[in-house]
C-alpha cells in the first residue's frame, strides 16, 4: 500500500508544485488539468475492475497486478523527453512526449484505483477478528507515510533542473517492492475456499493464525456458504435484490466521505491558508516545517496523528462510534471555518480558527471517516459477492473525489466560503444520521458471524 501511495502523493505534489523545467508543459493549454484528470480516469476504470481481478487470480495476485502499471507509468512519465529553446530557455514537449506523460498517468491512476480496494479485501480476509480493526488501520497510515515521503523527495522540485524527473523514479521503487513482498504473503483463505481449494484455505489459516486453529476457521467459513457460484454473479446482483442494501450503505458512506469536503481542503490547503490571510512567515511558523511543500507538510502531521488514534481505538470502541464521532467533528471543524469566513475577530482570531478548523478536520477524519469505511466494508460485504462490491463502492469514491476536486475553487468563488463550507458541515450531519441508522457494529466479531447475522436479520 505504501508504493501505491508514494506514487499518488508525488503526483499530488507535482501537481501543486511544478519544477522549473516541465511547468511550461503543464500550463500550455489546460495540460495540467489534463494530466489529472486521466490519472483520476484511470483509478476509477482500476477501481471499478478491481473486483472481478480479485477474484479471478486471487488477492495476492491481484495486488501484484496492481504494481505493474504504476511502475510502468511511473517510467514512462520519467522518461518524458524535454526540448529547450536556446534563444528563450524555455522548456517545451513534443506532441508524442506530451502523450507519452498523459499514458504514464492514466496507467499509474489505474495502480491507484486496483491498490486501495484489494488491500482493504485482502486485509480484513487475513487478519485475526480481534485485531481487524488495527490491522486495518495500517491501511491509512501507509498512505500517511506515503504522503510525507512524497513531501521529502519533492522539496527540490522547485530549484532543482529535473528533479520531477528523480521523484517519478523513486516513486516506483516502492510498488516494485510490494510486488515483490506479496510473493512471500498468504492468499486469503476466504478466496481459497471460495474456488473450492479447501486445503489450501486450511493451510493459509495455519500460517496465519496457527494449526491448532486452522479447522475451526474453516469449519466457521462454511457456515456461511451457501454454495454459491462466483463465476454466476452479475453486475445486477450487486444493485438488486438481496445484495442492494449493503451496496448502498458502501456507496453512500463513501460518498460522504468525499462530499465532507476533505480532499478540497487537503488538495487546496495551501490556497485556503493565504486567503485566510497566512503570510509567508507567519505560515512556516503555523506549519512548522520551512520549505516543506508549503501548508501540506501539518495536514500531513495531523492525518498521521488520527490515523494512530484510530488503530488504537478501533478494536477498542469499534467502527460505528469512530465514524458518528469523526464526522461529528468534522461537522464542527467546519463550522469553525464558517465563522472565521464571517466573523473578523480582533488579532490574529480569524487566523488561528480557520487554520485550527483546518487542522480539527484533518484530524477528525483520519481518526474515523478516513479509515472505517476501507474495513468496514470488506466486514459487512458477504463473501461471495465482497470484491465485487467493493470495487462498486469505491467507484463512487473516486468520482465524487474528482468532481469536488473540479469544482471546489469554482464553488468556492462564486458562493463563498461561508456557504460553501455550511454545504460541507451539513453533509458530515446527513453523515451521523446515516450511520446512526444505516450502519452496525463489527467489533469483535468474524467475518462469518458478521455474515451470519446479517443473513439473519434479512
Amino acid at each position: 500500500m505504501l508504493g501505491h501511495s508514494s506514487l499518488h502523493e508525488i503526483h499530488l505534489v507535482h501537481k501543486r508544485v511544478p519544477s522549473k523545467d516541465h511547468a511550461p508543459l503543464l500550463d500550455r493549454e489546460g495540460n495540467s488539468g489534463l494530466v489529472v484528470s486521466l490519472c483520476l480516469g484511470g483509478a476509477f476504470i482500476g477501481c471499478l475492475v478491481s473486483g472481478w481481478i480479485a477474484d479471478g487470480i486471487g488477492r495476492r495476485r491481484a495486488f501484484q497486478l496492481s504494481a505493474l502499471p504504476m511502475i510502468i507509468g511511473a517510467s514512462m512519465s520519467g522518461h518524458t523527453k524535454f526540448r529547450r529553446n536556446p534563444s528563450s530557455c524555455i522548456c517545451s514537449a513534443t506532441t508524442k512526449d506530451l502523450d507519452g506523460m498523459l499514458l504514464g498517468r492514466f496507467l499509474v491512476g489505474t495502480g491507484m484505483g486496483l491498490g486501495p480496494a484489494i488491500a482493504s479485501l485482502y486485509v480484513a480476509e487475513v487478519s485475526p477478528s480481534f485485531v481487524r480493526g488495527t490491522y486495518g488501520s495500517f491501511v491509512q497510515i501507509a498512505t500517511c507515510l506515503g504522503l510525507i515521503g512524497a513531501l521529502f523527495i519533492g522539496i527540490p522540485s522547485k530549484e532543482v533542473l529535473g528533479w520531477w524527473r528523480i521523484c517519478f523514479w523513486v516513486s516506483a521503487i516502492p510498488a516494485a517492492l510490494l510486488a515483490l513482498g506479496m510473493e512471500f504473503c498468504a492468499e486469503s483463505p476466504a478466496w481459497l475456499y471460495k474456488k473450492g481449494q479447501c486445503g489450501e484455505a486450511e493451510a493459509a489459516f495455519e500460517r496465519l493464525l496457527g494449526a491448532s486453529h486452522a479447522k475451526s476457521a474453516v469449519a466457521e467459513l462454511s457456515r456461511s456458504d451457501k454454495g454459491d457460484d462466483i463465476e454466476s454473479l452479475r453486475f445486477s446482483d450487486l444493485l438488486y435484490g438481496r445484495h442492494f442494501r449493503v451496496v448502498l450503505t458502501g456507496s453512500v458512506l463513501y460518498a460522504f466521505q468525499q462530499l465532507s469536503g476533505i480532499n478540497a481542503v487537503f488538495y487546496f490547503s495551501t490556497f485556503v491558508f493565504k486567503s485566510a490571510g497566512l503570510s509567508a512567515d507567519v505560515g512556516n511558523t503555523c506549519v512548522g516545517f520551512i520549505n516543506l511543500a508549503e501548508s501540506r507538510s501539518t495536514l500531513s502531521r495531523a492525518i498521521f496523528s488520527g490515523s494512530i488514534i484510530a488503530m488504537l481505538l478501533m478494536d477498542k470502541l469499534g467502527r460505528k462510534v469512530l465514524l458518528l464521532g469523526s464526522f461529528l467533528g468534522m461537522a464542527v471543524a467546519m463550522g469553525f471555518q464558517v465563522m472565521a469566513a464571517s466573523f473578523n475577530l480582533p488579532g490574529s482570531g480569524t487566523l488561528y480558527l480557520s487554520v485550527g478548523g483546518i487542522l480539527l478536520f484533518v484530524l477528525t477524519f483520519a481518526m474515523g471517516a478516513g479509515p472505517v469505511p476501507g474495513l468496514l466494508l470488506p466486514e459487512i460485504l458477504p463473501n461471495r459477492i465482497r470484491a465485487k462490491a467493493m470495487a462498486i463502492c469505491m467507484s463512487v469514491h473516486w468520482v465524487v473525489n474528482f468532481f469536488v476536486g473540479l469544482l471546489f475553487l469554482r464553488l468556492l468563488e462564486q458562493l463563498g466560503p461561508q456557504l460553501l463550507y455550511s454545504i460541507f458541515g451539513t453533509f458530515c450531519l446527513l453523515a451521523v444520521i446515516f450511520v446512526k441508522r444505516n450502519v452496525i457494529e463489527t467489533k469483535g466479531k468474524s467475518l462469518q458471524e458478521i455474515e451470519i447475522a446479517l443473513l439473519t436479520s434479512e
